[in-house]
């Protein structure tokens, strides 16, 4: 049988694609997040079942099929929960996004469709050592950030944020500034940070840039790594950064410490809603008031109207060109605050 060889996106960072390496498995004791592996896609599979590649794009997968990615826990809301330290004892797991973040699937919402599963094959390995996504981070020497900073939160998965990055990352562009566009916590996926590269921004990052398959770790590790993927974003020297705080900040993915870490440097905060009501409840829960609020939640003239009576914030439906103008000068006469 002719098995199909992919690299999912997680590997971008590395260097895989190029130089050789070897496939060996190893004991638990010596497994971690964040290590590469391989996994065999095996039945019962969803015939819509896909793996992002490296370069973002989507290829269909087929039972025998072999896949490179990483170790990691997720933890979304709305799709699939699950964690590699799950992983059961006959070594079959899912991967628990197109990226490639393995580990076991532990609950699945019945709004997703069911992850591939697969079999694990090995770990990566060159000389006899396990390669994981910490050989491949090229760490700089720390530097404070003080950069001009757009910030985009939700209150869920699936709230609107990437539309709403994307719109911004446009009206600056046209204002002849040099923007940077992030995702600084969630689960791993390529297409996000690309559709802000597609918006305008000049370059793009992500935490998978400093080793992490999800933004999902212990918190003091995970400070020191945004600290690390601030340092790298503040060496491009931008004029403006666009940054998305994947998922919620009152979510498993580190949200608030993105708040902490950068409060004194974001210039406009941007609140993507789900629902109305669950603005209320971000809001309280973090006794942050946002300057606007976009997403799912006002996709109508009557959301629109709801989110305001509820809150007495501006909101915005921003795939709506006419609400453009608007928010440009918003964001400009923020960034006049710098």
């Amino acid at each position: 049988m002719l098995n199909q060889y992919f690299l999912s996106s997680l590997t971008r960072i590395s260097d895989l694609d190029a130089v050789p390496f070897e496939i060996q498995p190893l004991p638990r004791s010596q497994w971690a997040t964040g290590d590469y592996v391989l996994g065999e896609v095996i039945p019962p599979l969803n015939p819509s079942s896909q793996v992002e590649l490296t370069n973002g794009r989507m290829a269909n997968l087929l039972p025998g099929d072999l896949i490179i990615g990483a170790f990691g826990i997720r933890q979304a809301t709305l799709a699939i929960v699950g964690d590699w330290q799950d992983i059961p004892p006959d070594n079959s797991l899912h991967a628990l996004t197109a990226a490639g973040l393995f580990g076991e699937a532990t609950s699945v919402s019945y709004l997703w469709s069911s992850p591939p599963p697969l079999i694990y094959q090995g770990h990566v390995l060159r000389e006899g050592q396990k390669l994981s996504m910490d050989n491949f981070i090229n760490p700089l020497p720390e530097q404070p950030y003080q950069c001009p900073t757009i910030m985009i939160i939700g209150t869920s998965m699936s709230a609107g944020k990437t539309t709403a990055a994307r719109v911004i990352i446009r009206l600056l562009r046209q204002m002849g500034l040099r923007v940077i566009g992030a995702k600084l916590t969630g689960a791993g996926r390529y297409r996000d940070i690309l559709a802000m590269q597609d918006a305008g921004a000049q370059q793009i990052f992500d935490f998978v840039d400093v080793g992490l398959p999800s933004s999902i770790c212990e918190p003091e590790e995970f400070r020191q790594r945004l600290r690390q993927l601030l340092t790298k974003i503040a060496a491009t020297k931008p004029d403006v950064v666009v940054a998305e705080a994947g998922a919620s900040p009152l979510e498993p993915y580190n949200g608030s410490i993105v708040l902490e870490e950068m409060r004194s440097q974001i210039n406009y905060t941007i609140l993507c809603a789900s629902d109305p009501y669950a603005v209320v409840g971000v809001s309280q829960g973090f006794g942050l008031r946002p300057d606007l609020i976009t997403g799912v939640a006002t996709s109508t003239s009557a959301g629109v109207q709801l989110v305001e009576k509820l809150t007495g914030i501006k909101a915005l439906t921003l795939p709506e060109q006419k609400s453009w103008p608007q928010l440009g000068a918003m964001l400009k006469e923020s960034l006049t605050r710098t």
